[in-house]
């Protein structure tokens, strides 16, 4: 009987299950971490803007275009060293649980203008797995060839070509999961959610042909596809990850992007289609998403900054095979189910340096009791974030203008997890379970980029 990937079927998380969720999502409270200083030393403009909060990682008009542009923009002055570092300390105090501190990563961004069509950013990551121990990972990469300055019907246009290694990271908006950080992690997830089991972050590799016509209309269309699992192990990532076997991959993204100098909105769909075996010698699922995204931008003359956006992916599974109903016998399971991902998130910054982050992440799917659990068949995940933070730097007036702190503090409040507020691991009758309130925490974090 084989077991889709998404489930867990005949386990029954305990107290190690209970502390690797909460590891998880006090791991994705700690993101969001994105402004990279030699961009700044590059073009001669500050961390601020191309980051309305002077760290990110949301992205003003200018990052994006800059983005588009393929990271080649330049203040004329001649070559900079390629190279940023980025240090992350974490304090986590969780509802359950002991508090700790630790630098919890390291970054390494190779990024920039090779020529002036050439460009991009590499992130190596060297990520804490235990006291004294980190593991180093090839991180998000993202390698452009841009033809600027064209026109085509008598309106100005650009073309491009990106290769990397995330689907969404190289969205110009931001709005996607892969580059805005908010990720709901759980039992499911889509294949444009890197906090999905088996997810497609960093295990691809992909290539797309992108445009931009009349500065406010985007397409994109690519294909990907898996790395062995010896060329993941080769950058840092165990079998345990393994995204499967994909074929007939097919990424297109459309969006209507337009910038009012003070404001900005946009709106675009996504979607990506693949055939995934996983194991890889299994039948294979087709595994197709779609999803639409709406942002807005207040930035009036910098002072006050109001962001916001709400993105909606659905996924659409038909399964390979079919395993028994562990719930009806003689029964198979069904050969079609669905996941979706939601996040609504708004940030306020104040002077480009102080802010608030408030965030709702719902992840949903199809009850499947014999690809989860009999106990839990019900996937569902919702979690809410507030976040305070803090970026002194990065800014044309600040002490520093090319390098950034950022000091940030969340306290997140899960409400549902596997589907459930209460004994969300299924424990049995007379055994205490642990409810979504347990897996709530506060978590300071401390970044530092140069």
């Amino acid at each position: 009987m084989r077991v889709f990937s998404f489930g867990r079927c005949g386990r029954r998380p305990g107290l190690a299950g209970w502390g690797v969720t909460l590891a998880l999502l006090l791991s994705l409270a700690s993101q969001g971490a994105r402004a990279i200083p030699v961009f700044a030393r590059q073009t001669g403009a500050s961390c601020a803007d191309c980051h309305a909060g002077s760290y990110g990682p949301a992205l003003t008009p200018y990052g994006m275009r800059f983005k588009l542009g393929g990271y080649t923009d330049t203040d004329g002055k001649g070559r900079t060293i390629p190279v940023s570092l980025q240090l992350t300390e974490t304090h986590l105090v969780p509802a359950k649980g002991n508090n700790s501190t630790a630098l919890t990563e390291g970054d390494l961004f190779l990024a920039g203008r090779l020529t002036d069509n050439v460009g991009g950013v590499v992130k190596v990551v060297a990520a804490r797995t235990g006291p004294g121990k980190y593991n180093t990972q090839l991180g998000d990469v993202d390698l452009r060839y841009v033809a600027k300055e064209l026109t085509i019907g008598g309106k100005s246009a650009l073309l491009g070509v990106t290769v990397n290694n995330n689907p969404g990271f190289q969205d110009p908006i931001g709005a996607l999961p892969a580059f805005s950080d908010l990720l709901q992690g759980g039992r499911t997830g889509t294949l444009l959610n890197p906090a999905a089991p088996n997810a497609l972050a960093n295990h691809v590799i992909g290539a797309s042909l992108y445009g931009v016509y009349d500065t406010v209309w985007y397409a994109e269309a690519g294909t990907y596809r898996s790395l062995s699992l010896a060329g993941q192990d080769a950058i840092g990532f165990r079998p345990g990850s393994d995204p499967g076997h994909l074929s007939d991959t097919g990424y297109v993204r459309f969006a209507y992007m337009k910038d009012m100098r003070r404001q900005f909105v946009s709106a675009g769909v996504v979607a990506l289609t693949s055939q995934r075996r996983l194991p890889r010698a299994a039948p294979a699922d087709q595994l197709d998403d779609y999803g639409y995204d709406l942002t807005y931008q207040y930035l009036g003359n910098r002072e006050h900054i109001l962001q916001a956006s709400y993105v909606n992916i659905y996924e659409h599974r038909r399964y390979g095979s079919r395993p028994a109903n562990p719930l009806v016998p003689g029964s198979l399971a069904s050969a079609r189910g669905y996941a979706r991902d939601e996040i609504l998130s708004a940030t306020y910054t104040f002077m480009q340096t102080y802010g608030v982050t408030v965030s709702h992440l719902r992840g949903t799917g199809s009850d499947d009791p014999a690809r989860y659990s009999p106990v839990l068949p019900d996937p569902d995940a919702t979690t809410n974030y507030l976040t305070l933070f803090w970026a002194p730097f990065g800014k044309d007036d600040a002490w520093i203008s090319k390098g950034n702190l950022k000091l940030a503090a969340t306290w997140f409040r899960t409400l549902r997890f596997n589907g459930r507020s209460s004994n969300i691991f299924g424990a049995p009758p007379g055994v205490r379970g642990a409810n979504a309130a347990d897996i709530n925490g506060f978590v300071i974090t401390a970044n530092l980029a140069f």
